[in-house]
């Protein structure tokens, strides 16, 4: 979950999944993956994932903490990790993993009236879950979940 601090206030760095990948394509999402065999525990690989899928190197971030793991409607367990991250970086994208990469203002995703309840039918279940709408994307699923989470923790 990389936070970049922009003189005009924190906004969100997410990608867009390429479409020719097998789980998720096109979805909006947080760089990162799977823990590999040689990664020490999520924050390894958490780094690891974001310099490959866009080119972010960790001498930009400052790891800032761990919210709780969040298990999708697929079944994927995720350990969103929070970083802050320096300006000044280039971004190179995997464009096998990664057709895009965009910000979007943390007040944005902070502001109630942004978030809207969706549900889509997958493999024979309905499942609930929230979106953002930002400049023609929806953020939703996982990812939207995720950020309601840490919107709750702000809020406390």
């Amino acid at each position: 979950m990389p936070f970049v601090d922009r003189p005009e206030g924190l906004t969100v760095l997410l990608t867009q999944r390429s479409e020719q990948l097998k789980h998720h394509a096109g979805q909006i999402s947080f760089p990162g993956g799977r823990i590999e065999e040689h990664d020490e525990g999520p924050l390894g690989a958490a780094l690891r994932e974001t310099e490959e899928e866009i080119g972010l190197t960790p001498d930009y971030i400052s790891i800032a903490g761990y919210l709780k793991t969040a298990v999708t409607g697929t079944g994927y367990a995720v350990t969103p990790i929070v970083g802050f991250v320096r300006p000044g970086f280039t971004l190179t994208l995997d464009t096998v993993e990664v057709s895009d990469a965009f910000e979007v203002p943390l007040t944005f995703l902070l502001d109630p009236s942004n978030l809207k309840a969706g549900s889509r039918e997958f493999d024979g279940h309905v499942f609930q879950y929230w979106e953002f709408h930002y400049e023609g994307r929806i953020i939703w699923g996982a990812t939207a979940s995720m950020l309601v989470t840490l919107k709750g923790l702000l809020d406390e």
